[in-house]
């Protein structure tokens, strides 16, 4: 499969899949990998936010900003815009499934299984966790990435 543009998604586009984004798009840049990266959230609770501050803080303590990201909701349309989607958790995964149905299944997968970098599967939320949580987040979204990086390499 080719890849031009990647959508992470989370459930409201405020911790996870921005700070992924964001860590994708330094890191594919830095690997000459013109490839497109985007993020949003299933739910639409947070749309037009920006990232929940604990997470711009973590990310920004690992040179990732994350202050230009907007929340936004998943749209049916994405799976036409985007090459891969990939889900940071499998509750994420169940409901882009409902939304685009069967047309787009073999480009939907779980983020960290995708890449390679399982265990964990489910890329844990930190929302509701110790500030510890996001710092953790952030060192796993980078594991993450460099595992994408190398599967879309091999192609």
């Amino acid at each position: 499969m080719t890849v031009a543009s990647v959508l992470f998604v989370c459930l409201g586009n405020i911790c996870r899949s921005p700070l992924v984004e964001a860590v994708a798009r330094k890191h594919l840049a830095e690997a000459g990998l013109g490839i497109e990266v985007a993020s949003c959230g299933t739910g639409g609770w947070h749309a037009g936010e920006q990232a929940d501050p604990r997470m711009r803080a973590a990310a920004a303590n690992a040179g990732y900003d994350l202050e230009p990201h907007r929340a936004r909701q998943l749209r049916a349309d994405d799976a036409e815009r985007h090459d891969l989607l990939l889900a940071m958790d499998s509750n994420n995964l169940r409901d882009m499934r409902r939304v685009f149905g069967g047309k787009v299944h073999e480009r939907l997968a779980l983020f960290l299984d995708w890449a390679g970098a399982a265990p964990p599967r489910d890329f844990p939320d930190p929302y509701y966790e110790e500030l510890t949580a996001f710092a953790q987040s952030v060192a796993l979204a980078e594991r993450g990435v460099q595992g994408l990086i190398q599967r879309l390499r091999r192609g």
